[in-house]
């Protein structure tokens, strides 16, 4: 059985949300890993940007962060350096490529895979710092329901969950989202299909995912969790070669079709979330 498929019966203590004021938080996760979650966050933050928004990602995944990787960014301060005192938060924040901000988190961070009182205080204040200064703050999630994970999300005003048709990610993503709804008191998350088979799939995978939420955890949540489908990014040979080389697909194939379905995903977040 996969991690987000465990019990769920601890529950972490509610956690102030950041977005009263100044940027929208959106947080991307994943009931897996490998599924795209940080080729989604970034690509979608670069479409974000050419829509005129002030855009920063988060990488959020302490234990396991490669958004330097994906970015192909190799940055002397990280966010490791200011939770450890030894850099100002502005001196970790850094251009990346699509011309947004990036605050990356380096790798390893083994003493923050951890929920402790200290990690909670430090990334709270870091993210409510933030959130004055942009009109979209991006969290790159861990994959999984971890408490770290979970602690992420829960600063969010939205989520979106990236997920692909295989059967293994499509359990683990019921999970994660049976998980927000009863421990978060969520009424509804944004779903996004990546590796889509055909273009208009993840409506029936939404459809199908939203029966099982209606059956077994409208009750148990005390209210109705709603699936809100996206989009579809579809395969793509482009984005494999994008990754490789550690680009932006939408800087290096911007007229390929998953690169199309990532800038139209852009467009309905904008329209949806960020005007209200």
């Amino acid at each position: 059985m996969s991690d987000a498929s465990k019990s769920t019966s601890s529950v972490l203590p509610p956690s102030p949300r950041a977005h009263t004021a100044g940027a929208k938080v959106l947080a991307v996760t994943s009931g897996k890993g490998g599924v795209g979650k940080t080729f989604v966050s970034a690509n979608l933050a670069a479409a974000l940007t050419k829509r005129g928004y002030r855009v920063l990602v988060l990488d959020a995944d302490l234990g396991l962060a490669n958004l330097d990787v994906v970015l192909n960014l190799y940055p002397k301060t990280t966010l490791h350096d200011v939770f450890t005192g030894k850099a100002k938060l502005e001196n970790a924040i850094h251009k990346a490529p699509g011309g947004f901000s990036v605050l990356l988190a380096g790798s390893g961070m083994v003493e923050y895979s951890r929920l402790t009182p200290q990690v909670r205080n430090e990334f709270l204040e870091v993210v409510n710092s933030l959130v004055p200064k942009y009109d979209v703050i991006v969290l790159d999630t861990g994959a999984g329901i971890s408490d770290v994970v979970l602690f992420a999300v829960s600063l969010a005003s939205e989520i979106l969950v990236v997920a692909t048709p295989e059967p293994t990610s499509l359990t683990d993503a019921y999970a994660t989202i049976k998980v927000l709804a009863v421990q978060q008191n969520r009424d509804h998350v944004h779903l996004v299909i990546n590796q889509a088979a055909r273009m208009g799939d993840g409506r029936a995978i939404t459809a199908q995912l939203q029966t099982v939420l209606d059956r077994y955890v409208g009750s148990e949540a005390g209210k109705r969790m709603r699936l809100v489908h996206v989009g579809d990014i579809p395969i793509d040979a482009s984005v494999r070669e994008a990754v490789m080389r550690r680009q932006l697909l939408l800087l290096t194939a911007a007229g390929c079709p998953a690169a199309i379905a990532v800038s139209a995903l852009a467009a309905k977040l904008d329209e949806a979330l960020l005007k209200d």
